[in-house]
């Protein structure tokens, strides 16, 4: 379940993203004019989760931080472009982490089916049939020595006949 919900949430940030994208098509040739000094720099800070026993990395807190420029230098939609850059550069990274989560989810969701069909087909049938062969050599043992008992018995009553 989780890495069904993992990945319709990577399709969904997906598409959110592509219109993202689409928005600013018309404006495509603008971004030449933009100074790269001024893309912001991220940090994410990230912590962990579990899952069915699996640490998940998950982001908690994503900060940005700019390079401060002149209005009077640069570009009016300078301002947007950067705000775009961030949007953009936080979708983009929610995409890496579902994906993260997708992958380690579905490694160990193979892990868990791999030992699942060891248990099934190889090792409880295994023990099946040692438990088989055991109550056999049980029940073997049982009946010799109920036919020993059956043995002595008789011996006894022929050894009391005789004395008697």
């Amino acid at each position: 379940m989780e890495v069904k919900k993992a990945k319709n949430r990577v399709a969904e940030t997906e598409k959110k993203i592509e219109k993202k994208v689409n928005t600013v098509n018309d404006s495509v040739e603008l971004w030449t004019e933009f100074v790269p000094e001024l893309t912001p720099n991220s940090r994410v800070k990230t912590a962990v989760s579990k899952i069915a026993g699996v640490s998940i990395p998950v982001i908690q807190e994503i900060t940005f931080t700019e390079q401060e420029f002149s209005i009077f230098k640069h570009q009016k939609w300078f301002a947007n472009g950067i705000a775009f850059l961030k949007e953009v550069a936080t979708i983009t990274l929610e995409i890496e982490f579902f994906k993260r989560k997708m992958l380690l989810l579905d490694r160990a969701r193979r892990k868990t089916t791999q030992k699942v069909n060891l248990y099934e087909k190889v090792q409880i049938p295994g023990y099946k049939d040692a438990i088989r062969k055991i109550k056999r050599f049980l029940e073997d043992e049982e009946n010799l020595s109920k036919s020993a008992q059956k043995i002595v018995k008789k011996r006894q009553t022929k050894t009391v006949k005789i004395r008697q």
